[in-house]
């Protein structure tokens, strides 16, 4: 009855109503907080604008389109959760929260991006997953200190080579994609840690055995010939994983190579910066 009642309240406007979906939220919380997750918001109350100090702003699983330009005045805003959410494009008024260091766009109805993202020069963390984008926008790879990008769930079907200047990026997660070939320009990215291409339609690997930084490939469900060769200690999870990267013959024998790092596969929940 709860959740029924909010979502008839969402659609009245009125102070009274909208005090009713903040639940008597007055002032700013002592944590910096605000989390109005599944509230059956239609739009940000603009009583929340007002909290100036405010680091956190969790606004997922509602039903909002827009938001409101007095958003601005949130210039301490650190990190911003936008996801599962109805935006069809992202408000330009979130291109001026310049403090931002991750960015929830996870499941909304995304084409693409605004140029005005480039002003986001603090930004290490990008959840752009699961949209309607059929390549990734260029205005991505100008984010300097961009450190984890997750882009699963698209249509994307090749990566700008201009990616290769993120040199900051550890971490890129691709599942769910149309790419049918290894994107080129990763292999150009010797700074890479993570690489999760997993549910695409790639059918050969090149070597990823020069790539220093590598810890762990994710590259399952490709309908490809062959695993990708990466170097000791590198995991690997797809088929043929549990093969030697790279069999080491003595004597006319095989000597298994131990993995020893496991790094940790993609994060279930949020992960906040340091």
């Amino acid at each position: 009855m709860g959740n029924n009642l909010k979502t008839i309240v969402a659609f009245v406007p009125s102070n009274k109503c909208q005090k009713y979906l903040l639940e008597d939220l007055e002032e700013m919380p002592v944590d910096k907080m605000v989390d109005l997750s599944g509230r059956q918001l239609r739009r940000l109350p603009l009583h929340i604008c007002s909290f100036r100090e405010l680091v956190k702003l969790y606004l997922s699983d509602n039903n909002l389109n827009h938001l409101p330009p007095e958003l601005e005045q949130l210039q301490n805003l650190q990190i911003l959760a936008l996801d599962f959410n109805n935006f069809k494009a992202l408000p330009l008024v979130v291109c001026t929260l310049k403090q931002l260091c991750i960015l929830y766009l996870g499941n909304n109805k995304l084409c693409s991006l605004p140029l005005e993202l480039r002003f986001l020069q603090n930004l290490k963390t990008l959840w752009i997953e699961s949209n309607c984008l059929q390549y990734l926008p260029e205005v991505v790879c100008e984010l300097s200190l961009l450190k984890t990008l997750h882009a699963g769930s698209n249509a994307l079907r090749t990566l700008p080579p201009q990616l290769q200047c993120l040199q900051e990026l550890r971490t890129i997660w691709l599942s769910g994609n149309l790419l049918s070939d290894f994107p080129p320009v990763l292999l150009d990215m010797p700074f890479l840690e993570v690489i999760d291409v997993d549910r695409n339609s790639i059918r050969f690997f090149p070597s990823l055995a020069h790539l220093p930084g590598l810890k762990l490939v994710i590259y399952d469900h490709n309908p490809c010939r062959n695993a990708p060769k990466v170097a000791k200690g590198v995991r690997r999870v797809g088929r043929w994983s549990e093969e030697t990267p790279e069999p080491r013959k003595r004597s006319g024998a095989v000597i298994d190579i131990t993995l020893d790092e496991r790094p940790l596969l993609p994060p279930a929940v949020r992960t906040e910066p340091e």
